[in-house]
């Protein structure tokens, strides 16, 4: 990614693609290939809801953080890696954990929506996998 860009893409994340993606599923409104994550915040204990590109691979949610642990939700899932993840309007616990092995090509792959994928791929400052292995 352009460096001069991140700014840029992190405030229109923040500020206007985050907010509406997060109200919509609030509703109970698809929003395709996004899915919610539910973190602790490390600082308040208070729910964090983060939407996210949709990972789900059978029992096996997949993360593609574009900012690594620069990322607040990361930085949440460092302090506590209990979560829960809100696709297709069902929510799933699970416990997430850093996957430094795997290929985010090959998880950008698996995930259904392909736009996303490439978009986080694209303007990823620090990809990160991260796997979360649900109940």
């Amino acid at each position: 990614m352009i460096r001069s860009l991140d700014p840029l893409v992190r405030l229109t994340q923040k500020h206007v693609a985050n907010p509406l993606h997060r109200a919509m599923m609030d509703r109970g409104l698809p929003v395709p290939g996004v899915a919610l994550l539910e973190t602790t915040g490390r600082r308040s204990g208070e729910p964090r809801r983060t939407p996210i590109a949709n990972g789900l691979d059978g029992d096996v949610f997949w993360v593609l953080a574009e900012r690594g642990t620069n990322a607040q939700y990361v930085r949440n899932l460092q302090v506590n890696p209990h979560v829960r993840v809100k696709v297709g309007g069902r929510w799933r616990s699970g416990r997430a954990q850093g996957a430094a092995g795997e290929d985010p090509r090959r998880i950008a792959r698996l995930m259904p929506a392909k736009v996303t994928a490439t978009t986080a791929r694209l303007l990823a400052t620090d990809l990160t996998v991260i796997r979360i292995d649900l109940d």
